[in-house]
């Protein structure tokens, strides 16, 4: 079996049970590794599972938004920890100085509100909370943005998901266009954010 099929959301969750989707939830959320997850086309999945009685819709999206608050949390302790010092890091395996980057300059553009949207935007959800630790914010402001964003990501995406799975016939024949759909949309913001930055840095 090819690497990337074990990132495959489907496998990823018969293998791995809920337990497992709530920890790369997690992972994703604030583990500076966890940026190549596959966190939106896994919570729609495991909605869609849900939708056919794999799980309980009820468990998987509390279990989601208690995962994705406590990994966004986790990263936000962890850019407090390291401070500036995460610039200089090395590029490795699992760390990569232009997502931080990235990040950065998503930040500077919307401030606060890049805990919410980052939620939605592949890689910038997973340093958006080591920045906002990095940056000091005060960590009621973080806690209440992490808590708005964690749970229209990690309810809505799934809930998404299972109401397809219940009001399309024969919907799991479209499961994997909808997931590479999903992927692309999720991207779009990114890319869309990226050549902005770049046109303006060209004027």
């Amino acid at each position: 079996m090819h690497f990337l099929s074990y990132l495959e959301p489907k496998f990823l969750i018969e293998t791995a049970g809920l337990l497992g989707v709530f920890f790369i939830i997690f992972a994703e959320s604030g583990l500076f590794f966890g940026f190549f997850l596959p966190g939106d086309s896994l919570l729609f999945t495991a909605g869609f599972l849900a939708s056919q009685g794999y799980f309980s819709i009820s468990i998987l999206v509390g279990g989601a938004v208690l995962a994705a608050i406590v990994g966004d949390t986790a990263g936000y302790a962890f850019g407090r920890k390291v401070g500036p010092k995460i610039f200089s890091r090395d590029d490795s395996l699992f760390f990569h100085k232009k997502h931080v980057v990235r990040a950065q300059r998503f930040y500077a553009n919307h401030g606060n509100k890049t805990i919410i949207l980052a939620r939605f935007i592949p890689v910038v959800r997973t340093f958006a909370p080591i920045l906002a630790g990095v940056g000091a914010m005060s960590y009621g402001t973080f806690l209440k943005y992490n808590c708005i964003g964690g749970f229209l990501w990690a309810a809505g995406i799934p809930l998404v998901g299972y109401l397809l799975g219940g009001a399309i016939p024969g919907v799991d024949q479209y499961l994997l266009p909808i997931i590479i759909m999903i992927v692309v949309l999720s991207v779009l913001p990114g890319a869309f954010h990226f050549y902005r930055s770049r046109k303006t840095e060209d004027l």
